[in-house]
């Protein structure tokens, strides 16, 4: 059966309105967590963006005045909830799986596709883990957007591995979120590169399955969330610090943004060309 672009359209307007874009009940802030929403993180008085934290993210110019057929509309977004200081080593793999190299900011691969991002940083030389923002309450206007405009969201986070259920050495990565195709897409990516990885959407605190979570509030109503343990991020970089991660990024770190933009092909695959 043909579906046309009017249909599909108004099925994933559906959706969205079914899902991310309604009214729901706040979850339940972190215990750890100072502020209560990204807004209420903004409206503080002692704090002062550029110098305590910083937000960076790239919309992509659309432009289709051709009538004999439709030019490729992005279908996925990578975001950052909690970069810098906060989950170290989330801001460049945002940027490098986004498909920019986080040192240069040059397309990486050049010929590779191009994703919109959004990331949140901590930028102080310490006590950057107060300003962390628990996904369900991020209402940062960029990212609502970046989010509300994509059918997929990849949400890098960073976690223990006590948390992931693993031991304390563990280099891994637990994939949750609402996309049950896409978790499945992950984990079969990482595991061909030899990158341990779990299902998390049975582990309540990284399971990234409430509605209200920044990485479902998609067009379809669900995206992809990644736990990476500290132990695998700390792996990834020659030198792991706020100044020098950008510059060090080694084996590990580009076999773990090839095995995720791999992911995002084969989702993107089965989905439909808008």
């Amino acid at each position: 059966m043909n579906t046309s672009r009017r249909t599909v359209l108004g099925l994933l307007a559906t959706a969205a309105v079914a899902g991310p874009l309604v009214t729901l009940p706040a979850a339940p802030a972190l215990a750890a967590d100072l502020y209560d929403s990204n807004t209420d993180l903004y409206a503080d008085p002692g704090l002062t963006e550029g110098v305590d934290y910083a937000r960076r993210y790239r919309r992509h110019p659309l432009f289709d005045n051709s009538n004999p057929a439709a030019l490729a509309f992005p279908r996925t977004a990578i975001i950052a909830p909690h970069g810098g200081g906060i989950e170290a080593g989330t801001s460049e793999l945002c940027l490098a799986i986004a498909g920019y190299h986080p040192a240069s900011l040059a397309a990486t691969p050049p010929a590779g596709p191009t994703y919109d991002y959004w990331m949140f940083e901590g930028i102080r030389s310490s006590g950057n883990g107060e300003l962390h923002v628990t996904a369900s309450h991020c209402d940062d206007t960029p990212a609502l957007s970046v989010a509300a405009g994509a059918l997929n969201v990849v949400a890098l986070h960073g976690c223990t591995p006590g948390t992931a259920g693993l031991p304390s050495n563990a280099q891994a990565v637990a994939v949750g979120g609402r996309n049950a195709a896409f978790r499945t897409a992950l984990i079969n990516a990482y595991t061909a590169a030899g990158i341990t990885a779990l299902d998390a959407t049975g582990i309540p605190a990284i399971a990234g399955t409430a509605t209200d979570n920044i990485v479902n509030r998609t067009l379809l109503g669900m995206g992809a969330q990644l736990e990476i343990t500290t132990p695998l991020r700390t792996a990834m970089f020659g030198t792991n610090t706020v100044a020098q991660r950008r510059n060090t990024t080694n084996t590990v770190f580009w076999n773990f943004v090839a095995a995720t933009r791999a992911a995002i092909a084969t989702i993107e695959a089965t989905q439909p060309i808008l």
